[in-house]
Parts: C-alpha cells; structure tokens; sequence
C-alpha cells in the first residue's frame, strides 16, 4: 500500500499525483495552468443534448483500484464513423485532456506534426522522476451526446514512436501500460483549456512538447490549437464546465457507486448552479485552504487523487500506516473541520473524516470517503473523497457561465 501524490508536473503547475494503491495499481493526475487563449464563450442556449455521461467508481480494469473514477468515452478518426469505445477511463478534474494507453487503441489517428513534418510528442515528468511520454495525434472525442472534433490528445507509450528524450525521462521509470496507469485511459476535464497553455506557445518553453524527427527529439513551442486540451471546451454546446454528482456513502466505504458527469454550467435544466457557492481560482487553478490555523495557499479539488492529502497530520498526532507511510492510519476514525476561501472572497467550511486506511483497504469496497495521507507544506489536495454527496462544478477559463467565466470550483 503505497501512495505517492503532490508529484509537481514539470511545467510548475498545482498538482500531479502519481498514486500507487494498496493492490498496486499506478494512477495519476495532473493540476492546471495557465492556458488563456480567448475572451471565452457565452453559455450556450439550452438544448436537448444528452449532456449526462455516466461514471462509476469501482475496482477498474484489472479489478484492484480504490477511489478511482471511471467513465466510457467514445474516439474516432476525425470527421469519419471509425470509432471505438474506451471503457474504465479515469475522470481527472486536476489535469487537461484526454490520454490513451497505446495497447488499448485499435485505431489508427493522425498524428500532430509541426511546420516541417515531425512529429509532435508530450512529456509529462513527475517529481520523482516517473513520466508519461508519447506522440499527439487528434481524434474526435464523444460522451453521452456532446461530441469534440479534432482533438489533440496523447498516446501513451507508443512502441514505435521515438524513444523518450533524456531530457524528459531524467533516468525515471516510464507509466506506460494499463497497470502502471490503474486505467486504461486519463482523461482530464479540469478548469483549464489546454493542458500547458501560453508557455508552450511561447519562444521558450519547458519541456513538454518535443518535435520529433529520426534523428531524436528536442524542445519546441507548440500553437494552443495543437496542444492537449480539455475536450469539453470544444464541445458545440455545454462547453462551459462540468459538474460531477455523486452520492453519499457511509464511512465504511461502498463496493461501486454510480453517479453523473454532467457537461455545462447553466446551459441545461439539470446543470444550474442553484446554491452552490462559487471558488475563483488563481491562474494556477489554485484556492486557499486553512486548516488547524495553517493556510494552504495551492488548494485544489481534485477527482484523480484517492484521497485528502495535507502535511499537518504530525501535529494532530494521526499516524501513518507502518507499511504504507503515505496513508493515514489512526487509532480511530478523526472528524476535522477546515476553511475553504477562493480568490474572489467567497468562504466556507468543508467537514472531513480520516480513516485508516489498513482497516479499510482490507475490505471488499473500491470507494471511501475518508481516505487520507501526507502532503506536501502548501497544497491541499481535496482529492475523490470530497465528491461524495456533493455536485462540484469545475469552470474552465475564459468560458463564460452564469457566474461569470472560468477558472472556478463550486459546490
């Protein structure tokens, strides 16, 4: 039972998790950034779109998951009926676009190449070294009704294309399979556009596109139109936001729970933000938490992390597993209160339990709502436990809603 999160993304951006479960099942999970590149659209005049795709946490594709959220999305070569439907894709709200590993794509996608015919590939380096790497290609990209065309999206560990830079994989150990991912797909629908947005584009930007010829791959700025992106902006209508509803469940955790993605804010008769309260975020996609008078100035929300994950359990006297020192384990279930505050003032307090997690992952339940562990000085992870019995909207940037544009949480 191991758990590594907090992993910060090469880019410098708010939040990579790499979560390795009790069964050993590799997930992971990107935070936002900065990736402006509009003034944004308006809400979309309601229509009669099947805007609800279903999700379910369960034990995922090689039957050993925990706290993980899955969704079937449907890919096909753009513009044509040659499709086909990917099952147990992870829903990450702290990551930007979709990702595929190769062994579980039958189709053949175009690839993305620059000016002069190379190839386009994306890195994704974690702070301990382990990575995703593989080409961009675009596909159109569909859930329930609402569909996406041409969508730069990745290719995780293709054999034949270019072998990882040394500049991207650093010596680190490659996720490049249906184990070491926990899925057989990520696909991030967080409060950004594009997965690294302006800098990339720019004339020096860090190292996550590489233009790739026979020779070897180098750094390259890539246009926002080719990069990764979050494919519910590029949905015709809907394509404000999402909102994730998942039910309540007991402190004993559930064998499988079903629930809803739900795509736009205020666009539909079942996605309006009624009471909730909305959580600007920075351009990091970050709020503020404080929690036991410490404040965690890099908050996030994030359904790809199984867990709650804050530094200040030492203090609290919560023990970590003796074999798993990345989960909490105390005595006894403890009930904590903290205090979230977003950039345009709106505060509220949030109630959170933390169980142990050996007594737990013994059980025959894939979800919880009290799982914990270490994180890091800064950031509060408010990882899949937060989504139970609540709808949280997750606001892209620079698209408009009825509580004005993205990025922002609400809940």
């Amino acid at each position: 039972m191991i758990q590594l999160h907090d992993l910060l993304f090469q880019a410098g951006r708010h939040g990579c998790a790499l979560i390795l479960l009790a069964t050993l099942a590799l997930t992971t999970s990107c935070g936002g950034g900065s990736s402006s590149s509009g003034s944004g659209s308006s809400p979309t005049t309601p229509t009669t779109v099947n805007n609800v795709q279903p999700v379910q946490v369960n034990l995922g594709p090689l039957n050993n998951d925990a706290n993980l959220l899955f969704a079937s999305v449907t890919i096909c070569v753009p513009g044509t009926t040659n499709c086909q439907t990917l099952q147990d894709v992870q829903v990450d709200t702290g990551s930007e676009g979709l990702r595929v590993i190769s062994t579980q794509l039958s189709l053949s996608l175009p690839p993305v190449s620059d000016a002069i015919g190379n190839h386009i590939g994306n890195c994704i380096v974690f702070a301990d070294n382990s990575y995703i790497w593989g080409p961009v290609v675009k596909a159109d990209v569909q859930m329930a009704g609402e569909k996406a065309t041409s969508v730069p999206v990745q290719i995780i560990g293709q054999s034949n294309f270019p072998a990882t830079p040394s500049s991207c994989n650093s010596g680190g150990t490659e996720i490049k399979t249906v184990s070491d991912l926990g899925a057989t797909a990520l696909l991030g629908v967080g409060v950004f556009r594009h997965d690294c947005g302006d800098a990339c584009a720019g004339t020096n930007p860090p190292k996550i596109y590489f233009t790739c010829s026979p020779s070897g791959c180098s750094v390259t700025s890539v246009p926002l139109e080719n990069q990764i992106q979050n494919p519910v902006w590029l949905f015709p209508t809907d394509n404000n936001g999402i909102l994730i509803s998942l039910p309540s469940i007991s402190a004993a955790g559930a064998p499988t729970v079903s629930g809803s993605m739900i795509f736009g804010i205020g666009t539909q008769a079942n996605n309006g933000l009624g009471t909730a309260q909305v959580y600007a975020t920075d351009s990091q996609g970050n709020f503020s938490t404080t929690f036991q008078g410490k404040p965690y100035s890099s908050s996030y929300i994030d359904s790809g992390s199984n867990g709650f994950f804050f530094s200040t359990a030492a203090s609290l006297g919560i023990p970590v597993c003796k074999d798993a020192s990345s989960f909490y384990c105390p005595s006894s279930t403890v009930s904590y209160t903290a205090t979230h505050t977003g950039t345009n003032g709106t505060s509220g307090q949030v109630n959170f339990s933390i169980a142990n997690a050996d007594t737990l992952f013994s059980s025959a339940n894939s979800a919880f709502n009290n799982l914990g562990g270490p994180g890091t000085s800064s950031q509060f992870d408010w990882g899949l436990p937060f989504f139970f019995g609540r709808n949280v909207f997750t606001a892209i940037n620079t698209q408009n809603t009825p509580a004005g544009p993205g990025p922002y949480w609400a809940y």
